[in-house]
């Protein structure tokens, strides 16, 4: 009796601490680096030697890395998530001159360098995931020592009015190796006027 009530006791500590971590996210700094780490080496395997990647193949043979700022938990953020009424369709403009139509969904809502900032997030018009989200963003740190063109972040609504943008995830669109793809720019909205020194750095330099 008291060997069934030590394993009940022990199976009700292992679930409060799973409903915990699921409830919190909480993720050990150590686990977070590793988890990004992994990313950045999936990205360059990607662009190295994959078919479908931007690069040419005579950039390929030169190509042995890609260039980061270092990894800074202060750039993981937690957003208030602000939906836009009356959503209409946007037609963003791309690096190529074209367009393309995205949907204006909401508003992520934050705060990072002592001030509040917003960002618009877009969501593309066949997204089958409606917690999904593209965001496209240009910051103090762009044509200088990250792409011109802006960077992307992939942002996933993960509750119920709050969304987790993650900086440190930002990463260069395809035209920021190869300007025969055509990209989309970021929205006007979505300039920011501090510096984001996390993420993806400009490619070549």
């Amino acid at each position: 009796m008291k060997n069934n009530t030590i394993i009940l006791i022990m199976i009700s500590v292992v679930v409060l601490a799973a409903v915990v971590y699921t409830l919190t996210g909480t993720e050990s700094p150590e686990d977070y680096i590793e988890k990004i780490e992994a990313e950045r080496e999936r990205q360059f395997k990607f662009l190295r030697f994959n078919f479908e990647s931007p690069l040419t193949d005579e950039q390929k043979q030169s190509f042995t890395k890609l260039n980061f700022y270092p990894i800074d938990l202060a750039y993981k953020v937690k957003a208030r998530l602000l939906p836009i009424e009356g959503r209409k369709v946007r037609e963003v403009p791309l690096t190529d001159g074209t367009k393309e139509k995205y949907i204006e969904h909401s508003w992520a809502e934050f705060e990072l360098d002592g001030k509040t900032q917003k960002l618009l997030l877009l969501q593309a018009i066949k997204e089958p995931d409606k917690r999904n989200f593209f965001l496209a963003f240009a910051d103090e740190t762009s044509a200088g020592e990250t792409y011109g063109g802006g960077r992307y972040i992939n942002a996933r609504q993960d509750g119920k009015n709050s969304i987790t943008l993650d900086f440190n995830m930002a990463y260069n669109p395809y035209c920021a190796y190869n300007p025969d793809y055509g990209c989309p720019l970021p929205p006007k909205e979505n300039l920011l006027e501090i510096p984001i020194p996390v993420g993806e750095k400009n490619y070549g330099k």
